[in-house]
């Protein structure tokens, strides 16, 4: 699996962080919806980064980068509003969606190296 291990796990621990503070640390209930669902999007994408790195082909090996990105731009965008960024930061969040599907469809599609 590489890099992606690592990137993975930092990402679970900033899933679980960002979670517990949605729950715990925030009143605004705006601010704790952007954090639960990036957290809650996050995680999932942690999971298949592990996931993928079971399986081998190409686009097995897509899918760990597209989910990393799609987590920085989808859940890295909502929490940053979630913590008082601009509202405008949220027009980067579909391009983190669209990342993950990208990762959904590769795996769809990839096949073992023979």
């Amino acid at each position: 699996m590489g890099p992606w291990f690592r990137v993975a796990a930092v990402g679970g621990l900033l899933c679980v962080g960002f979670g517990a503070f949605a729950a715990h640390g925030i009143t605004d209930p705006k601010a704790q919806e952007w954090l639960k669902t990036g957290a809650l999007y996050g995680f999932v994408h942690v999971l298949a980064v592990f996931a993928a790195g079971q399986r081998s082909g190409r686009g097995a090996s897509l899918a760990p980068p597209l989910f990393l990105a799609g987590l920085v731009l989808f859940s890295g965008s909502l929490w940053a509003m979630g913590l008082g960024a601009p509202r405008w930061l949220g027009a980067i969040t579909p391009l983190g969606g669209l990342a993950f599907m990208a990762g959904w469809a590769a795996l769809a599609w990839s096949r073992p190296r023979s």
